[in-house]
């Protein structure tokens, strides 16, 4: 009697929970993903991809309802086409695809009658560094931005730091007002995007941390994250899975499923 009960509870869970397939799940991330929706009640862990394996007959074959690539930023667009071709619900947690690629995506989602989120970071708590930063820029117009991440990972600069300059960018209510200077070694100042320089660093011993430094006259403001176990990422992304099937578009970040105070 006892198996008969377990059996029927372990059926009624499968039935009930969220089919997830991992892409990328042979990676440290992946790895961690999967463990985390295993141990989780509300999904049911339908697939673990690896390079050698093909993402649209995975998906077709398990009938996942969210996907989450773990991938690398050149082949995360086309994954992200896949996803929604075959009628799932893409959870993007690699960084590097373009705003002309998210609008695209964006399109395609609303026209197929999907939720999808791409996700810079899943780190609750560098979502609310870069609110902050946005924040604090309106009265510290001067922004720069250090980010800091393994030297495996594959682009530069991070989508941390590009998201955390167009958030700056909506809030700030003056341009910075220093000239950039001239470079004796090209590039020593960084890249500018959005007009605010970001410095990208590749070192072993870190797997990310992002500071943003804002100036003022007599003073500086820096609003620092520092990632030091990828199971910071696991809270945000058993949100993205939750939430991602409620919505009929795709969004690009976590912001968009937690309620951040305004200033």
């Amino acid at each position: 009697l006892a198996h008969g009960v377990s059996s029927r509870c372990e059926n009624r869970k499968k039935f009930m929970s969220i089919r997830v397939l991992v892409n990328g799940a042979l990676g440290k991330m992946g790895r961690l993903a999967c463990q985390t929706l295993e141990d989780s009640p509300d999904f049911d862990l339908v697939g673990q991809l690896g390079r050698a394996d093909d993402l649209s007959s995975s998906i077709a074959h398990t009938k996942a309802q969210v996907v989450i690539d773990l991938t690398r930023a050149d082949v995360a667009y086309d994954n992200a086409l896949t996803i929604i071709k075959n009628q799932a619900s893409p959870v993007i947690g690699t960084s590097g695809l373009t705003l002309a690629q998210i609008k695209h995506l964006t399109t395609l989602c609303e026209a197929a009658d999907l939720g999808g989120i791409v996700v810079p970071n899943f780190s609750i708590g560098a979502v609310l560094m870069m609110h902050c930063a946005a924040i604090a820029s309106r009265y510290l117009a001067n922004v720069e931005i250090i980010e800091t991440h393994h030297p495996q990972k594959f682009d530069a600069p991070s989508g941390t730091a590009l998201k955390t300059a167009e958030q700056i960018a909506k809030y700030q209510t003056t341009p910075s007002l220093l000239p950039h200077s001239k470079e004796s070694i090209p590039g020593v100042r960084g890249g500018l995007y959005k007009d605010i320089p970001i410095h990208s660093l590749r070192l072993p011993g870190v797997i990310a941390k992002q500071d943003v430094i804002l100036g003022h006259l007599g003073e500086t403001l820096t609003i620092s994250h520092n990632t030091t176990d990828r199971k910071a990422f696991m809270a945000g992304m058993i949100l993205c899975c939750q939430k991602v099937r409620t919505i009929r578009t795709l969004v690009n970040g976590l912001e968009h499923f937690l309620s951040l105070p305004t200033c």
